[in-house]
């Protein structure tokens, strides 16, 4: 069984990926650093969130799907044969564009994943809980209201929680598939400042349509174009002085 210890850079190699006969992701090299905010952007359909779903092995889920190349999270290879996809899911978290709470109280939302993986005493699911939802900027909202259904919260808290929901597990990387979308401006401003918080410990991913928001807290930005990894750099880089002319109609919107 592989451990993850150690650091939490993201890389992929001659990244190739098919749905039956359709080439989604083709021959992508990248490398993210750890402890950063790394922004994939390009229009809808361009492979974003396949691309992200790949680190923590969703796409193993789809019918028809093969892929190519060799992916690494600190090193180790995650689809080697010795690597523990529990124990890599543990450590990727993955946060959805729509809030996906578990019909069940707050508080059973978030020790969900500790109980999976052997906490039982009540003192240690209490901190964990807490901890987790100070974390997610969302304890004082909802700390005298634990054991109600998580379902009548609103959209943002829901988001929030299920924030809170990964970092129960303790997870070295944290990969958002357009996290904010749903939400009104001041949700999406917690979630936003949420991130730039958590960066100190964790590596962060983030699929987003929205380009001001990537240029708000993206330390570096990867622009995706049917299927193809067009440019990779710093953020001030890729929108004040892209490289490819392909990424300037795009920021610009003079795409297409």
């Amino acid at each position: 069984m592989n451990e993850f210890i150690g650091s939490m850079d993201i890389t992929a190699k001659g990244c190739n990926l098919y749905y039956g006969d359709f080439h989604a992701l083709k021959d992508i090299n990248i490398e993210i650093p750890e402890k950063q905010v790394t922004a994939l952007i390009g229009p809808s359909g361009c492979g974003k969130s396949t691309f992200l779903k790949i680190f923590n092995r969703m796409n193993d889920l789809v019918e028809g799907c093969r892929m190519e190349g060799e992916y690494r999270i600190g090193g180790i290879d995650i689809f080697d044969k010795e690597t523990d996809v529990n124990l890599l899911r543990k450590n990727v978290g993955m946060v959805f564009q729509k809030p996906n709470p578990f019909p069940m109280s707050i508080y059973d939302n978030i020790a969900f994943a500790p109980r999976t993986f052997g906490v039982k005493k009540k003192r240690e699911l209490d901190e964990i809980v807490e901890q987790s939802l100070r974390r997610a900027s969302i304890w004082d909202e909802v700390k005298d209201r634990l054991r109600g259904n998580a379902l009548g919260m609103s959209g943002g808290q829901q988001q929030r929680l299920c924030i809170a929901r990964s970092l129960a597990a303790s997870p070295k990387v944290l990969l958002m598939d357009e996290p904010t979308s749903a939400l009104d401006p001041i949700s999406t401003g917690k979630i936003e400042e949420l991130m730039e918080e958590l960066k100190k410990d964790l590596t962060i991913v983030i699929v987003t349509h929205n380009m001001q928001q990537a240029t708000r807290i993206a330390n570096k930005t990867a622009f995706f174009l049917l299927g193809e990894l067009v440019e990779f750099g710093n953020t001030d880089d890729i929108f004040t002085s892209p490289v490819d002319e392909r990424t300037e109609r795009y920021i610009t919107g003079r795409f297409g």
